[in-house]
């Protein structure tokens, strides 16, 4: 079953591109015309695109790592955001700090600095700070939470990047690039689809297409959520028949080598009351 269709494509707007005299030409293989100086996207290579997107990036969630989703622009922030907290994934939609990547020791500092804040405000020390401290204390906390927030959890580089707006993300972009971690971008008409792994062609400024393309991946996340806990779940009982088996083993030998030893002692036992059964008549024949 496909994960959307061409007429939902086309409701939200996916294939409105940029002014022609503002188009890359390296997006031409994904441009059906142009009308009224825009260009317009052609649907049918998005509904591939976002296909094989959509199936990569369940098979990265399936293995159990995080895929960075990033968008800075104003229309994207907010449901990017939220789209990633649903499926527990890292988000950056303020600001693209540089080297979030490529010094990524730095960049977990910083997210341990604001926890060690958060631990003073626990243990009663923050209390104990004069009025002033507490004030330049508690902005610089404001301060990380709004640029790393999202990334808290985030112990180790991300496995893939999900982009809105490749142009406004060009670094993020050429961070990934020297990582050599792939990249799920939307890219309008103009910009340069060259450097993206997967790229998924569609308007990147209208909202309701990026809810569009973003669900659709956040789809692709929650299957391979659930299909790496199924495995998991699975796995599990395996493992415990597996013991089970094993524990009920030595159980079964010792029945086995205890069945004969009992049916030998009911044999002797039979024997010796037979020896015993003629001495009897013999014994009354000496008493007469």
């Amino acid at each position: 079953m496909a994960r959307t269709t061409y007429q939902d494509l086309l409701d939200a707007g996916v294939h409105f591109g940029h002014l022609t005299r503002k188009w890359d030409p390296k997006m031409s293989q994904y441009i059906f015309m142009e009308r009224n100086g825009i260009h317009i996207i052609d649907l049918n290579k998005t509904l591939t695109k976002v296909e094989e997107a959509a199936s990569a990036i369940k098979q990265i969630v399936k293995s159990g790592r995080k895929v960075l989703f990033v968008a800075t622009k104003k229309q994207a922030k907010d449901i990017v955001a939220d789209y990633a907290k649903s499926v527990n994934m890292p988000f950056v939609t303020e600001r693209w700090l540089g080297g979030m990547l490529t010094n990524f020791a730095t960049v977990r500092k910083s997210i341990k600095k604001m926890s060690n804040i958060d631990k003073l405000t626990k243990d009663g020390t923050y209390s104990n700070l004069s009025k002033k401290e507490r004030l330049m204390i508690q902005r610089e906390r404001v301060k990380l939470e709004t640029l790393l927030g999202g990334i808290a959890d985030l112990n180790r580089l991300p496995a893939a990047l999900f982009l809105i707006d490749v142009k406004k993300e060009h670094i993020a972009v050429s961070e990934a690039l020297k990582l050599n971690i792939p990249t799920f971008a939307m890219v309008d008409t103009n910009s340069d689809p060259s450097n993206i792994d997967f790229p998924i062609p569609a308007n990147d400024d209208a909202t309701k297409s990026i809810s569009l393309i973003t669900g659709i991946i956040i789809k692709a996340i929650e299957e391979g959520l659930d299909e790496r806990k199924r495995e998991k779940e699975e796995e599990a009982e395996k493992e415990a028949a597996a013991a089970k088996a094993k524990a009920d083993a030595p159980k079964a030998d010792k029945a086995e080598a205890g069945a004969p030893a009992e049916g030998g002692k009911r044999k002797r036992v039979a024997a010796e009351a037979e020896a015993e059964a003629p001495a009897a008549p013999a014994a009354e024949k000496t008493e007469e």
